[in-house]
């Protein structure tokens, strides 16, 4: 549903395999992400990228999670969940002592992170989840409104999600089956022709007549272009 959208997050782990997994899927939701493979340049990428997620691994070389936490929170407001292959009770009491907000053991689902780093937002910057702006667009997810240029558009439920997914993952290319499991859901029973149509609607409300918004990419599906 690009609930992402507007919110950074920060990866912080020394397993290069964990970090390109994670990247990929929380940018695939919209969020924007950066990464670190160890706590020293963590905390670098954190001064300059100002997340307000952080993913922070406990089990580092020379500077551990824990440390890094400390340094982070004494930063700047942030929403840390600190990861471990460790489930001792001590480590979990000491990372929620020095700040950490939550703690996932490893292995976990990505499923699972994605749950609680949405529980952290809505926690900590619950704005984030209710209007964000990306070009000429700005969505209220509140009132379920999307406003081009100022200008309320009138769509239908289905408009406003197609619309909103599209504009949260501008610049990407989304195939036709992909649009219709994160819009219609992954038990719609019916034709992919229905994408078509609806961007076809989308198109004539934002006066989008020559397809330079909403574009077709043969082959491949629908990439939105931002000025």
């Amino acid at each position: 549903m690009g609930q992402g959208t507007g919110i950074k997050v920060l990866l912080v782990d020394d397993e290069p395999n964990i970090l390109q997994f994670l990247e990929m899927g929380l940018a695939n939701e919209g969020f924007e992400v950066r990464t670190a493979l160890n706590g020293a340049s963590g905390l670098e990428v954190f001064r300059q990228f100002s997340p307000h997620v952080v993913i922070l691994d406990v089990m580092m070389p020379e500077l551990d999670g824990f440390e890094v936490c400390r340094r982070m929170k004494q930063l700047q407001p942030v929403a840390v969940i600190m990861l471990t292959a460790k489930e001792e009770a001590e480590n979990r009491v000491k990372g929620l002592t020095i700040g950490a907000d939550d703690y996932m053991a490893k292995p976990f689902s990505f499923e699972e992170l994605l749950a609680r780093i949405h529980a952290r937002i809505r926690n900590q910057f619950p704005s984030l989840l209710e209007e964000w702006r990306a070009g000429p667009f700005r969505i209220d997810d509140t009132r379920k409104e999307i406003r081009l240029h100022d200008r309320p558009l009138e769509l239908s439920p289905t408009e406003y999600e197609l619309l909103k997914l599209l504009v949260s993952q501008h610049g990407s290319v989304l195939s036709k089956s992909a649009i219709l499991d994160r819009v219609w859901g992954y038990d719609f029973g019916g034709e992919e022709n229905i994408v078509e149509v609806y961007i076809r609607s989308l198109r004539d409300k934002i006066g989008d007549r020559e397809h330079r918004v909403i574009r077709t990419i043969r082959g491949a599906g629908y990439r939105m272009d931002l000025a």
